[in-house]
């Protein structure tokens, strides 16, 4: 079967879908789409506090994927992994919303699904006072980041973060996350 890729776009359409990117990030890759969604943003004459948060959820999350993958290089799942990363930007009902995805190895589940759970149970004075308890706290040695990441896309999204892990082997699964702004 070929792939017919209007039937694509029209997939893409009907969910709302105004960028999407499939593949290895990469941080030229991540600063070409940043723009695109700026711009794209601007032609939609959309608020300057909408474009900034979808910018900033965006970025975030792609650099997770990118983080993720790099960090993943040596383990024998890493080249499987950095090329997984897919994130759509879009538009429904609810308002704006950025959605990624990569594959993630399973032993790095546990760690990952406490945090989002905790984060996704906050109202907005929760995240905040997180957020300030977090900037407090040292960057373990060998981090990518201060681990606000999750807080801050939580802060900005009009939702809670939803998300969703797949399992699709005994050494892999599928980690989804959907955030509104």
């Amino acid at each position: 079967m070929e792939l017919n890729l209007l039937d694509l776009q029209k997939l893409l359409q009907n969910f709302g879908v105004l960028i999407s990117f499939s593949g290895r990030f990469t941080q030229a890759i991540i600063e070409e789409l940043g723009d695109a969604v700026k711009k794209n943003l601007e032609t939609e004459a959309t608020s300057q506090n909408d474009t900034y948060n979808v910018f900033s959820v965006f970025i975030e999350q792609t650099q997770n994927i990118k983080n993720y993958g790099a960090q993943k290089s040596g383990s024998a799942m890493g080249d499987r992994i950095a090329s997984s990363g897919i994130v759509a930007i879009g538009k429904s009902e609810a308002g704006y919303f950025v959605s990624s995805g990569n594959l993630v190895e399973n032993k790095d589940i546990a760690l990952l699904t406490p945090r989002l759970d905790e984060v996704a149970t906050l109202d907005k004075a929760g995240l905040k006072k997180l957020y300030k308890e977090q900037m407090k706290k040292d960057v373990p040695p060998g981090s990518t980041g201060a681990g606000l990441g999750f807080i801050d896309m939580a802060r900005r999204a009009s939702r809670p973060l939803n998300y969703s892990m797949v399992r699709l082997d005994e050494h892999v699964s599928f980690f989804t996350l959907k955030v509104y702004v």
